[in-house]
């Protein structure tokens, strides 16, 4: 009975690694398809609500559609202005960043008794312009991707109004019920963790964007919009994001040193106000999961799928805890899964 138990572990563990390198293989499809299905989760609301108000199901989706287009758009007219506006701001960077490196090496060679020139073999403005190539052509990637997501939001959100009547009809009245609870709290549990998440990611964007302003760090808006990005990725994001600008800050300010350090001072005060004591009172324990598992999912998707999966580990997460709640065998699962804060007060 043991040695049974112990090969439906290992062959559970070989399960997941190796539907782990299919979803890997597959993530030119799949990435799109889990990006519209949680956009589903946030437009299909608006959708039936639309057709509760007599709005025909197509027109519904596509001003949904419209609306997400037109934000999309926007976006992109405001990363393409960003990205111009580096670009046209390189030369001197790099130029800076030459200077800094040379008198860095110099000072080096200096104390380490190196011969000049051991060090002088990296050519700056080559190594950034190779790296903004690669942007571009994740850009060009994304667009791409775009594409898909609507696509499959648009079959999604056509089927959104009739999916309870369907589910109802499909299973006994029972399992019905469980069905549409089991959605319902995904959705819920979805559309508050994003809701909340969108309130303190734009209020963290706006803080760096104004104290950076204060601090004329360049590209002060850039940053806030990065810092509004990235802090939907969970714990680390948010230490990413104040890299650039502090790095920025050591190029722009050198040979000063004051000016970096407080600017990492200020933006490493608002993550960790932000992230640490707002952030916990507003969301509290609603997921009620566990940061180990957080972390292991960050890393897990994150390897998966980059930084996409890192950006939707949380909610897949989440919607996993809740399936495995309402299935009895795999109730365990869920509870492991957990804070714990719950069982520690059903205990006491």
């Amino acid at each position: 009975m043991k040695k049974s138990s112990l090969m439906i572990g290992l062959l559970s563990v070989l399960a997941i690694f190796a539907t782990a390198a299919a979803f890997k293989a597959a993530q030119a499809v799949l990435i799109p398809l889990m990006i519209a299905w949680l956009l589903s989760y946030i437009c299909g609301p608006v959708v039936t609500f639309q057709v509760h108000k007599k709005v025909p199901l197509g027109l519904a989706v596509f001003l949904v559609l419209m609306l997400v287009l037109g934000v999309c758009y926007l976006g992109g007219i405001f990363l393409i202005g960003r990205v111009e506006s580096f670009i046209a701001e390189y030369p001197k960077y790099a130029s800076q960043l030459q200077i800094i490196y040379t008198d860095l090496m110099n000072t080096l060679s200096a104390r380490m008794n190196v011969p000049d020139g051991a060090f002088f073999n990296i050519n700056w403005a080559q190594e950034i312009g190779k790296r903004l190539v690669v942007v571009s052509g994740s850009l060009a990637s994304f667009a791409g991707n775009l594409v898909m997501v609507l696509i499959f939001l648009v079959f999604m959100l056509l089927g959104k109004p009739y999916f309870k009547y369907k589910v109802a009809k499909a299973f006994p009245p029972e399992r019905a019920t469980t069905f549409s609870e089991v959605t319902s709290a995904i959705s819920a549990q979805i559309g508050r963790y994003y809701s909340v998440k969108l309130a303190i990611s734009g209020t963290t964007g706006v803080l760096v964007w104004l104290s950076l302003t204060l601090l004329h760090v360049e590209f002060a808006l850039t940053w806030g919009a990065l810092a509004f990005f990235l802090n939907f990725i969970p714990n680390v994001g948010s230490i990413i994001a104040s890299i650039p600008p502090i790095l920025l800050a050591v190029v722009q300010f050198y040979p000063s040193v004051w000016m970096p350090v407080v600017t990492a001072i200020v933006l490493l005060t608002i993550q960790m106000l932000m992230g640490n004591v707002i952030e916990p009172k507003l969301v509290g324990d609603s997921l009620n999961l566990s940061p180990v598992v957080i972390l292991l999912s960050l890393i897990f998707f994150g390897w998966m799928w980059g930084i996409v999966g890192a950006l939707m580990s949380v909610p897949i997460v989440a919607a996993i805890k809740i399936v495995c709640e309402n299935i009895e065998g795999l109730k365990p699962i869920s509870i492991l899964m957990g804070s714990g804060k719950t069982c520690m007060k059903e205990m006491q």
